[in-house]
Protein backbone atom coordinates (compact mmCIF):
# COMPACT_ATOMS: atom_id res chain seq x y z
CA UNK A 1 0.00 0.00 0.00
CA UNK A 2 1.33 3.47 -0.98
CA UNK A 3 1.33 6.18 2.12
CA UNK A 4 1.43 9.96 2.33
CA UNK A 5 1.52 12.57 4.86
CA UNK A 6 -0.02 15.69 4.56
CA UNK A 7 -1.52 17.74 7.34
CA UNK A 8 -5.05 18.20 6.09
CA UNK A 9 -6.88 15.38 4.09
CA UNK A 10 -9.68 16.80 1.59
CA UNK A 11 -12.07 14.58 0.53
CA UNK A 12 -14.22 15.99 -2.52
CA UNK A 13 -12.67 18.14 -5.17
CA UNK A 14 -16.07 20.21 -5.82
CA UNK A 15 -15.81 24.57 -4.91
CA UNK A 16 -15.64 23.36 -0.71
CA UNK A 17 -12.68 20.90 -1.11
CA UNK A 18 -10.75 22.96 -4.00
CA UNK A 19 -11.50 26.22 -2.41
CA UNK A 20 -10.13 25.00 1.25
CA UNK A 21 -7.11 23.42 -0.21
CA UNK A 22 -6.10 26.70 -2.50
CA UNK A 23 -7.05 28.96 0.27
CA UNK A 24 -4.40 26.57 2.76
CA UNK A 25 -2.03 26.34 -0.12
CA UNK A 26 -1.79 30.16 0.09
CA UNK A 27 -0.76 30.05 4.14
CA UNK A 28 1.22 27.63 3.65
CA UNK A 29 -1.02 24.32 4.62
CA UNK A 30 -0.71 21.62 2.71
CA UNK A 31 -3.21 19.17 1.70
CA UNK A 32 -4.32 16.10 -0.29
CA UNK A 33 -7.59 16.51 -2.25
CA UNK A 34 -9.31 13.07 -3.20
CA UNK A 35 -12.03 13.08 -5.74
CA UNK A 36 -13.71 10.26 -6.55
CA UNK A 37 -14.73 11.67 -10.19
CA UNK A 38 -12.41 12.45 -13.19
CA UNK A 39 -11.61 16.17 -14.13
CA UNK A 40 -13.62 16.17 -17.31
CA UNK A 41 -16.67 15.41 -15.21
CA UNK A 42 -16.35 18.15 -12.52
CA UNK A 43 -15.27 20.66 -14.79
CA UNK A 44 -18.43 19.97 -16.72
CA UNK A 45 -21.10 19.99 -13.81
CA UNK A 46 -23.81 22.71 -14.36
CA UNK A 47 -24.55 24.21 -11.07
CA UNK A 48 -25.09 27.36 -9.33
CA UNK A 49 -23.73 31.01 -10.39
CA UNK A 50 -24.91 34.05 -8.27
CA UNK A 51 -21.77 34.72 -6.02
CA UNK A 52 -21.60 37.35 -3.02
CA UNK A 53 -19.46 39.81 -2.93
CA UNK A 54 -18.02 37.95 0.23
CA UNK A 55 -17.44 34.73 -2.07
CA UNK A 56 -15.92 36.87 -4.62
CA UNK A 57 -13.52 38.43 -1.63
CA UNK A 58 -12.36 34.73 -0.81
CA UNK A 59 -11.82 34.13 -4.53
CA UNK A 60 -9.39 36.59 -4.85
CA UNK A 61 -7.47 36.02 -1.64
CA UNK A 62 -7.02 32.48 -2.92
CA UNK A 63 -5.84 33.66 -6.03
CA UNK A 64 -8.31 32.30 -8.67
CA UNK A 65 -10.13 35.86 -9.26
CA UNK A 66 -8.39 36.50 -13.07
CA UNK A 67 -11.09 35.19 -15.10
CA UNK A 68 -13.84 35.74 -12.88
CA UNK A 69 -12.85 39.45 -12.67
CA UNK A 70 -12.72 39.59 -16.43
CA UNK A 71 -16.32 37.62 -17.13
CA UNK A 72 -18.51 37.85 -14.51
CA UNK A 73 -21.59 39.52 -14.70
CA UNK A 74 -22.09 41.89 -11.70
CA UNK A 75 -25.59 42.99 -10.02
CA UNK A 76 -26.91 45.10 -8.74
CA UNK A 77 -30.33 43.86 -8.21
CA UNK A 78 -33.06 41.84 -9.30
CA UNK A 79 -36.55 41.98 -10.82
CA UNK A 80 -39.68 40.30 -9.09
CA UNK A 81 -42.78 39.75 -11.24
CA UNK A 82 -46.06 39.45 -9.66
CA UNK A 83 -49.57 39.79 -10.86
CA UNK A 84 -48.58 41.36 -14.20
CA UNK A 85 -46.12 43.82 -12.94
CA UNK A 86 -42.46 44.03 -12.45
CA UNK A 87 -40.75 45.24 -9.69
CA UNK A 88 -37.30 46.18 -9.41
CA UNK A 89 -35.45 45.68 -6.64
CA UNK A 90 -32.21 47.90 -6.38
CA UNK A 91 -29.44 46.19 -3.40
CA UNK A 92 -27.71 49.61 -3.27
CA UNK A 93 -30.59 51.66 -1.84
CA UNK A 94 -30.39 49.37 1.11
CA UNK A 95 -26.90 47.57 1.22
CA UNK A 96 -24.03 49.75 -0.04
CA UNK A 97 -21.25 48.07 -1.76
CA UNK A 98 -22.31 44.61 -1.95
CA UNK A 99 -23.73 43.37 -5.16
CA UNK A 100 -23.96 39.98 -6.71
CA UNK A 101 -22.00 38.73 -9.36
CA UNK A 102 -23.20 36.25 -12.10
CA UNK A 103 -20.08 33.57 -12.63
CA UNK A 104 -20.64 29.74 -13.13
CA UNK A 105 -19.87 27.23 -10.78
CA UNK A 106 -18.57 25.07 -13.32
CA UNK A 107 -16.15 28.10 -14.28
CA UNK A 108 -14.58 28.31 -10.40
CA UNK A 109 -14.17 24.14 -9.92
CA UNK A 110 -11.99 25.23 -13.58
CA UNK A 111 -10.19 28.25 -11.68
CA UNK A 112 -9.43 26.27 -9.18
CA UNK A 113 -8.28 22.94 -10.41
CA UNK A 114 -6.00 25.08 -12.82
CA UNK A 115 -4.34 26.79 -9.82
CA UNK A 116 -4.16 23.70 -7.59
CA UNK A 117 -2.27 21.93 -10.32
CA UNK A 118 0.13 24.88 -11.53
CA UNK A 119 1.44 25.30 -7.79
CA UNK A 120 2.25 21.57 -8.00
CA UNK A 121 -0.64 20.49 -5.38
CA UNK A 122 -1.81 17.05 -4.64
CA UNK A 123 -4.81 16.29 -6.51
CA UNK A 124 -5.93 12.94 -6.45
CA UNK A 125 -9.15 11.97 -9.42
CA UNK A 126 -10.75 8.79 -9.50
CA UNK A 127 -10.38 7.44 -6.08
CA UNK A 128 -12.87 5.01 -5.53
CA UNK A 129 -13.77 3.51 -2.27
CA UNK A 130 -12.37 6.23 0.10
CA UNK A 131 -12.57 5.67 4.08
CA UNK A 132 -12.28 7.51 6.96
CA UNK A 133 -10.14 6.38 9.53
CA UNK A 134 -9.71 7.27 13.34
CA UNK A 135 -11.34 10.45 13.06
CA UNK A 136 -11.69 10.32 16.45
CA UNK A 137 -7.68 10.21 17.57
CA UNK A 138 -4.59 12.71 17.11
CA UNK A 139 -3.79 10.39 14.04
CA UNK A 140 -6.59 10.05 11.61
CA UNK A 141 -6.37 8.58 8.08
CA UNK A 142 -7.56 8.03 4.82
CA UNK A 143 -7.53 5.27 2.65
CA UNK A 144 -8.48 4.50 -1.31
CA UNK A 145 -7.96 2.88 -4.11
CA UNK A 146 -6.67 4.59 -7.56
CA UNK A 147 -5.96 2.19 -10.78
CA UNK A 148 -6.15 -0.87 -8.76
CA UNK A 149 -4.09 0.02 -5.89
CA UNK A 150 -4.40 0.75 -2.29
CA UNK A 151 -3.34 4.09 -0.87
CA UNK A 152 -3.23 5.43 2.51
CA UNK A 153 -2.94 9.11 3.50
CA UNK A 154 -1.80 10.03 7.07
CA UNK A 155 -3.04 13.92 8.15
CA UNK A 156 -3.76 15.70 11.44
CA UNK A 157 -7.35 16.66 10.43
CA UNK A 158 -9.72 15.49 7.24
CA UNK A 159 -12.38 17.64 5.80
CA UNK A 160 -15.11 16.27 4.29
CA UNK A 161 -16.25 18.42 1.10
CA UNK A 162 -17.51 15.58 -1.00
CA UNK A 163 -21.61 16.96 -1.09
CA UNK A 164 -24.66 15.72 -0.35
CA UNK A 165 -24.30 12.02 -1.77
CA UNK A 166 -20.77 12.11 -0.43
CA UNK A 167 -19.52 9.35 2.48
CA UNK A 168 -18.38 11.81 5.13
CA UNK A 169 -21.16 12.60 6.60
CA UNK A 170 -22.69 8.69 6.46
CA UNK A 171 -19.04 7.73 7.99
CA UNK A 172 -19.74 9.44 11.47
CA UNK A 173 -21.07 7.27 13.94
CA UNK A 174 -24.64 6.29 14.24
CA UNK A 175 -26.53 8.66 16.92
CA UNK A 176 -23.99 11.78 16.32
CA UNK A 177 -25.86 13.64 13.69
CA UNK A 178 -29.67 15.09 14.14
CA UNK A 179 -30.65 16.13 10.82
CA UNK A 180 -33.06 18.45 9.77
CA UNK A 181 -34.79 18.18 6.20
CA UNK A 182 -37.96 19.67 4.64
CA UNK A 183 -38.67 18.22 1.21
CA UNK A 184 -40.98 20.03 -0.87
CA UNK A 185 -43.42 18.83 -3.93
CA UNK A 186 -42.58 20.68 -6.75
CA UNK A 187 -38.98 20.53 -8.66
CA UNK A 188 -36.72 23.03 -10.89
CA UNK A 189 -37.01 22.32 -14.44
CA UNK A 190 -33.52 24.03 -15.70
CA UNK A 191 -31.86 25.15 -19.11
CA UNK A 192 -28.71 26.51 -20.10
CA UNK A 193 -29.08 28.18 -23.84
CA UNK A 194 -27.07 29.82 -26.62
CA UNK A 195 -29.02 32.76 -26.24
CA UNK A 196 -29.04 36.27 -25.00
CA UNK A 197 -30.07 36.36 -21.02
CA UNK A 198 -32.47 38.85 -19.92
CA UNK A 199 -31.59 42.14 -19.14
CA UNK A 200 -32.03 41.39 -15.38
CA UNK A 201 -31.89 38.71 -12.88
CA UNK A 202 -35.96 38.05 -12.76
CA UNK A 203 -37.88 35.93 -10.43
CA UNK A 204 -41.66 35.22 -11.68
CA UNK A 205 -44.89 34.22 -9.44
CA UNK A 206 -47.51 32.81 -11.62
CA UNK A 207 -50.55 31.06 -10.98
CA UNK A 208 -48.76 28.41 -13.42
CA UNK A 209 -46.18 28.00 -11.33
CA UNK A 210 -42.39 29.66 -10.21
CA UNK A 211 -39.68 30.81 -12.70
CA UNK A 212 -36.18 31.94 -12.94
CA UNK A 213 -34.56 34.00 -15.81
CA UNK A 214 -30.94 33.97 -15.12
CA UNK A 215 -28.08 34.09 -16.75
CA UNK A 216 -24.47 32.57 -17.09
CA UNK A 217 -22.45 35.06 -19.83
CA UNK A 218 -23.68 38.04 -22.13
CA UNK A 219 -24.37 34.81 -24.69
CA UNK A 220 -25.76 32.11 -22.35
CA UNK A 221 -28.94 32.03 -20.30
CA UNK A 222 -29.71 30.14 -17.49
CA UNK A 223 -34.11 29.84 -17.33
CA UNK A 224 -35.56 27.53 -14.18
CA UNK A 225 -39.89 26.70 -14.22
CA UNK A 226 -41.39 25.21 -11.56
CA UNK A 227 -42.48 21.54 -11.87
CA UNK A 228 -42.87 18.05 -10.43
CA UNK A 229 -40.34 16.21 -8.87
CA UNK A 230 -40.96 13.07 -10.99
CA UNK A 231 -41.07 15.29 -14.52
CA UNK A 232 -40.67 14.17 -17.44
CA UNK A 233 -38.39 15.95 -19.45
CA UNK A 234 -38.94 14.18 -22.67
CA UNK A 235 -42.46 15.96 -22.33
CA UNK A 236 -41.06 19.42 -22.66
CA UNK A 237 -39.62 19.99 -26.43
CA UNK A 238 -37.61 23.47 -26.56
CA UNK A 239 -41.14 25.18 -27.68
CA UNK A 240 -42.59 24.68 -24.83
CA UNK A 241 -40.09 25.65 -22.75
CA UNK A 242 -39.73 29.09 -24.43
CA UNK A 243 -43.24 29.54 -24.53
CA UNK A 244 -43.62 28.98 -21.01
CA UNK A 245 -40.90 30.75 -19.94
CA UNK A 246 -42.11 33.79 -21.17
CA UNK A 247 -45.90 33.28 -20.17
CA UNK A 248 -44.55 32.59 -16.61
CA UNK A 249 -41.80 35.93 -16.57
CA UNK A 250 -43.65 38.03 -19.26
CA UNK A 251 -40.54 38.46 -20.81
CA UNK A 252 -40.06 38.23 -24.54
CA UNK A 253 -36.70 36.23 -24.19
CA UNK A 254 -34.70 35.66 -26.85
CA UNK A 255 -34.33 31.65 -27.60
CA UNK A 256 -31.74 29.67 -28.66
CA UNK A 257 -30.38 26.30 -28.62
CA UNK A 258 -30.65 24.37 -25.56
CA UNK A 259 -27.20 23.17 -23.98
CA UNK A 260 -28.39 21.41 -20.90
CA UNK A 261 -31.64 20.25 -19.30
CA UNK A 262 -32.36 18.58 -16.00
CA UNK A 263 -35.06 18.41 -13.63
CA UNK A 264 -33.46 19.07 -9.98
CA UNK A 265 -35.60 18.11 -6.66
CA UNK A 266 -36.01 20.87 -3.89
CA UNK A 267 -35.14 20.22 -0.08
CA UNK A 268 -33.77 22.22 2.70
CA UNK A 269 -31.19 20.07 5.14
CA UNK A 270 -28.94 20.27 7.42
CA UNK A 271 -26.99 17.95 9.64
CA UNK A 272 -25.01 19.07 12.95
CA UNK A 273 -23.07 19.03 14.29
CA UNK A 274 -20.17 19.63 11.85
CA UNK A 275 -17.44 17.94 13.40
CA UNK A 276 -16.58 14.83 14.75
CA UNK A 277 -13.03 14.36 16.00
CA UNK A 278 -11.13 15.70 13.87
CA UNK A 279 -13.16 15.25 10.67
CA UNK A 280 -14.48 18.73 9.65
CA UNK A 281 -18.08 18.52 7.37
CA UNK A 282 -18.36 21.50 4.77
CA UNK A 283 -20.68 22.80 1.93
CA UNK A 284 -22.97 20.53 0.64
CA UNK A 285 -21.60 17.32 2.84
CA UNK A 286 -23.64 19.18 5.85
CA UNK A 287 -26.30 21.20 4.60
CA UNK A 288 -28.49 21.89 1.26
CA UNK A 289 -31.10 24.85 0.85
CA UNK A 290 -33.66 24.89 -1.62
CA UNK A 291 -31.96 27.27 -4.52
CA UNK A 292 -34.13 30.19 -4.96
CA UNK A 293 -32.13 32.15 -2.46
CA UNK A 294 -29.23 31.47 -4.09
CA UNK A 295 -27.23 30.58 -1.62
CA UNK A 296 -25.36 26.95 -2.18
CA UNK A 297 -22.35 27.49 -2.75
CA UNK A 298 -22.06 31.18 -1.03
CA UNK A 299 -23.12 28.69 2.05
CA UNK A 300 -19.62 26.35 0.86
CA UNK A 301 -17.61 29.41 0.87
CA UNK A 302 -18.03 30.56 4.87
CA UNK A 303 -18.21 27.50 5.56
CA UNK A 304 -14.66 27.39 3.83
CA UNK A 305 -13.56 30.45 5.06
CA UNK A 306 -14.19 29.28 8.91
CA UNK A 307 -12.67 26.22 8.76
CA UNK A 308 -9.56 27.31 6.96
CA UNK A 309 -9.68 30.70 10.01
CA UNK A 310 -9.25 28.03 12.34
CA UNK A 311 -7.05 25.50 10.73
CA UNK A 312 -4.33 28.53 10.15
CA UNK A 313 -5.31 29.78 13.73
CA UNK A 314 -4.15 25.95 14.65
CA UNK A 315 -0.90 25.68 12.77
CA UNK A 316 0.45 29.25 13.79
CA UNK A 317 -0.22 29.26 17.40
CA UNK A 318 -1.46 25.83 18.31
CA UNK A 319 -4.73 27.26 19.48
CA UNK A 320 -7.78 24.65 18.93
CA UNK A 321 -10.68 27.46 19.97
CA UNK A 322 -11.75 27.90 16.32
CA UNK A 323 -11.42 24.28 15.57
CA UNK A 324 -13.78 24.12 18.93
CA UNK A 325 -16.04 26.61 17.27
CA UNK A 326 -16.02 25.94 13.52
CA UNK A 327 -19.74 24.23 14.02
CA UNK A 328 -21.35 26.63 15.81
CA UNK A 329 -20.24 29.77 13.93
CA UNK A 330 -21.01 27.80 10.42
CA UNK A 331 -24.28 27.00 11.62
CA UNK A 332 -25.03 30.03 12.76
CA UNK A 333 -24.91 31.61 9.43
CA UNK A 334 -26.35 28.42 7.99
CA UNK A 335 -29.22 28.62 9.84
CA UNK A 336 -30.29 32.19 8.57
CA UNK A 337 -29.81 31.42 4.98
CA UNK A 338 -32.22 27.78 5.69
CA UNK A 339 -34.71 30.63 6.91
CA UNK A 340 -34.47 33.06 3.90
CA UNK A 341 -34.14 30.16 1.26
CA UNK A 342 -37.09 28.73 2.92
CA UNK A 343 -38.93 31.99 2.82
CA UNK A 344 -37.89 33.08 -0.60
CA UNK A 345 -39.43 29.21 -1.85
CA UNK A 346 -42.43 29.93 0.20
CA UNK A 347 -43.42 33.06 -1.30
CA UNK A 348 -42.44 32.78 -4.73
CA UNK A 349 -43.60 29.31 -5.72
CA UNK A 350 -47.30 27.44 -6.09
CA UNK A 351 -47.83 24.90 -4.04
CA UNK A 352 -51.18 23.37 -5.34
CA UNK A 353 -54.75 24.09 -4.29
CA UNK A 354 -54.49 21.47 -1.52
CA UNK A 355 -54.74 25.02 0.88
CA UNK A 356 -55.85 27.49 -0.64
CA UNK A 357 -55.85 29.41 2.53
CA UNK A 358 -52.20 29.06 2.53
CA UNK A 359 -51.47 29.97 -0.96
CA UNK A 360 -53.33 32.93 -0.58
CA UNK A 361 -51.07 33.76 2.81
CA UNK A 362 -47.51 33.23 0.31
CA UNK A 363 -49.25 35.47 -2.10
CA UNK A 364 -50.21 38.27 0.50
CA UNK A 365 -46.60 38.19 2.50
CA UNK A 366 -45.15 38.74 -1.36
CA UNK A 367 -47.46 41.77 -1.64
CA UNK A 368 -46.46 42.75 1.90
CA UNK A 369 -42.55 42.64 0.80
CA UNK A 370 -43.01 44.50 -2.82
CA UNK A 371 -44.65 47.49 -0.97
CA UNK A 372 -42.59 48.08 2.25
CA UNK A 373 -39.16 49.33 2.49
CA UNK A 374 -38.56 47.84 5.29
CA UNK A 375 -39.23 44.07 3.79
CA UNK A 376 -37.25 44.91 0.97
CA UNK A 377 -34.78 46.01 3.02
CA UNK A 378 -34.81 42.68 4.62
CA UNK A 379 -34.88 40.79 1.08
CA UNK A 380 -31.35 42.86 -0.30
CA UNK A 381 -29.54 42.33 3.45
CA UNK A 382 -29.85 38.27 2.61
CA UNK A 383 -29.84 38.42 -0.93
CA UNK A 384 -26.38 39.85 -0.86
CA UNK A 385 -25.12 37.52 1.81
CA UNK A 386 -24.89 38.34 5.28
CA UNK A 387 -21.58 39.34 7.01
CA UNK A 388 -18.90 36.07 7.54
Amino acid sequence: MARSRTQVGIIGAGPAGLLLAQLLHVRGIDSIVLERRDRTYIEGRIRAGALEQGTVDLLREAGVSDRLDKLGLVHNGVDIAFRGRRHSIRFSDFVAGRPITIYGQTEIVKDLVAARLAAGGDLRFEAENVAIHDADTNRPSLTCERGGASEQIVCDFIAGCDGFHGMSRDSLPQGHLRVYERLYPFAWLGILAEAPPAERLTYARHERGFALCSMRSPQRSRHYLQCAPEEDLALWSEDRIWTELRLRSGIDLPSGPLLEKSVTPMRSFVAEPMRFGRLFLAGDAAHIVPPTGAKGLNLAASDVHYLCEALVRYYKSGDSAGLDAYSDRALARIWKAQRFSWWMTSMLHVFGRSDPFEDRIRQAELDYVLSSQAALRTLAENYVGLPF
